[in-house]
């Protein structure tokens, strides 16, 4: 399905990117990607929900089409949240539900409890208030690689050589998909990672404490709120979304077997817990 290029203004002036997928009939959604990932991600959730809604997929400063920021300590949630405001702003949205993997998610609580009247529910793709430590030090040992990789190939064995224990049921031919989602083709064609590697810098000097977002998730508005776990995940653990439900029963969810972090979203029980999700939010419809 064919989306609509958006460049933006930040409010510190770097030119930020996003794709827009036409649609109507439903509250639009924002899809927000992890910490080194891009639009891509999305594409095939994007065609799926484009008929019946308007779907918004963000690339955060420093991935994809968006600008590098010359500062890398500003590349941090705060920013992030804020970036997206002044995306809803320039697109002149109102209310939006949010989907957002890892990095997504935690913006999704903070935009939620910091605006309140913006959103219309949120999805956390296999993240919580609560991140485990073994899946922090599992993206401090890879995010800051440069690798050197000659073809497609080459990146299809290098991403399968990091993510095996978090996708064993993949195949060739996911690999190839995966490549093609976290690396971009460069001038000369060799693919590269669609990254700034300066994004390390904060993730490598953010000590080995995980955050407490605690305070965050209790202080979320009475909207949907909904969590995919990874059966697999070592960022949100099963405890973690069991208290998750404790705190707020009415919290849609589901545990993806036989995946760790993150859900591509294209599994069965995602899809089906995308579906209530939205059918939720837009019952808020006035």
């Amino acid at each position: 399905m064919a989306f609509t290029d958006i460049y933006y203004d930040s409010s510190d002036g770097l030119r930020l990117h996003a794709r827009d997928y036409a649609g109507a009939g439903g509250v639009p959604v924002l899809c927000l990607a992890g910490l080194t990932r891009n639009a891509r991600d999305f594409e095939l959730l994007a065609e799926r929900l484009a008929p019946s809604r308007r779907v918004i997929v963000a690339e955060q400063r420093g991935r994809g089409g968006s600008a590098y920021d010359p500062k890398p300590e500003n590349y941090h949630p705060g920013t992030y949240a804020a970036d997206m405001m002044v995306l809803l702003d320039h697109l002149g949205l109102g209310k939006v539900g949010i989907i957002g993997t890892s990095l997504g998610g935690l913006m999704a609580m903070i935009m939620a409890a910091s605006w309140p009247d913006r959103f219309s529910g949120i999805l956390l793709n296999d993240v919580g208030p609560e991140v485990a430590a073994e899946g922090i030090e599992k993206i401090r040992l890879y995010i800051d690689r440069v690798p050197k990789v000659r073809d497609w190939r080459e990146a299809a064995d290098d991403v399968s050589a990091l993510f095996a224990a978090a996708f064993p049921e993949y195949q060739p031919a996911d690999w190839a998909r995966f490549a093609r989602q976290v690396y971009r083709e460069s001038a000369g064609g060799a693919p590269v990672l669609d990254y700034d590697p300066n994004i390390a810098i904060n993730v490598k000097n953010g000590g080995s404490a995980a955050p407490d977002l605690w305070p965050v998730f209790d202080g979320l508005p009475r909207i949907p709120v909904a969590v995919i776990r990874g059966e697999l995940s070592n960022i949100l653990s099963a405890a973690t979304l069991a208290e998750m439900r404790k705190r707020r029963p009415e919290l849609l969810s589901v545990e993806v077997p036989r995946v760790g972090h993150a859900p591509d979203l294209a599994e069965p029980a995602s899809l089906a817990l995308i579906d209530d999700f939205l059918a939720e939010i837009d019952r808020g419809i006035p």
